[in-house]
């Protein structure tokens, strides 16, 4: 069953995804060369703690593995669930996912950005702004009485005619109470298909393309899924909420 949530949870989620927003911006802003993801992660996580929240990844637990930092920081080839390090220092030309969860009065906020670390390639430049667009129009889909192969096929059929790949091993979600409730959210597959969509559901549509093939490997940390052809990867989350009218971008940012 897909959580419907009802407004008095409505006005949590908006909460605790204006708190992921805010950690999400001011986090990235500190980003440049000579910086690295220990320091990244745990100004995050002070910026977390500053607003009564905790970090929704920190500790999270598939199997006996937890994982060990505040934020997912994946660097250049990393795609998802990069771990901090003191000796990852950022040099001009890297790219760097900040991707923020945090859970605020019983629930989730979930947002993530890729963002360049000076002057990157011509083509890793546009591997960033097409997989930014494709969730915009991903997010364009997010209606009610559409379904989620709608959403799918959206970010698939833009990111491949842009001559990307969309990564297959890691999926959008529900979000709410828990950081991956129903539906998943692939990024690709049939318009049309799989569940409809109803108000009161709050989604986490999170395209992840890579600049090459799509396959990728987890190293041995248990965590970091890497591409498999070591080319770089993006990301760009926001969490939404399905309404009777437009979809709302639960984690855009207000000052």
């Amino acid at each position: 069953m897909i959580p419907i949530k009802t407004p008095v949870e409505i006005r949590k989620m908006r909460e605790s995804c204006q708190i992921a927003a805010k950690v999400l911006e001011e986090t990235v802003a500190i980003i440049a060369p000579g910086v690295n993801t220990w320091d990244i992660d745990h100004f995050a996580k002070n910026i977390i703690e500053e607003n009564g929240a905790r970090s929704a990844c920190h500790l999270y637990q598939i199997g006996s593995k937890r994982y060990p930092s505040y934020t997912c920081l994946s660097v250049n080839e990393e795609v998802v669930h990069g771990i901090a390090n003191i000796r990852r220092v950022l040099k001009v030309g890297d790219i760097i996912t900040v991707d923020v969860a945090i859970s605020y009065n019983g629930y989730i906020g979930d947002n993530a950005r890729t963002i360049a670390v000076g002057r990157v390639q011509p083509e890793v430049e546009r591997l960033l702004r097409i997989t930014e667009e494709s969730l915009y129009l991903a997010i364009e889909k997010a209606r009610n009485n559409n379904r989620v192969g709608d959403i799918s096929n959206t970010v698939q059929t833009f990111v491949e005619s842009c001559g990307f790949n969309v990564i297959r091993d890691f999926v959008g979600h529900g979000v709410g109470r828990s950081l991956h409730e129903e539906p998943q959210i692939p990024n690709f597959g049939p318009k049309g298909k799989f569940d409809k969509l109803r108000p009161g559901m709050t989604l986490a549509i999170e395209p992840m393309v890579a600049m090459g093939k799509p396959e990728v490997d987890v190293l041995s940390d248990g965590w970091t899924a890497v591409t498999r052809d070591r080319l770089p990867a993006a990301h760009f989350e926001h969490t939404v909420l399905v309404s009777d009218g437009a979809p709302e971008i639960l984690t855009r940012y207000k000052k």
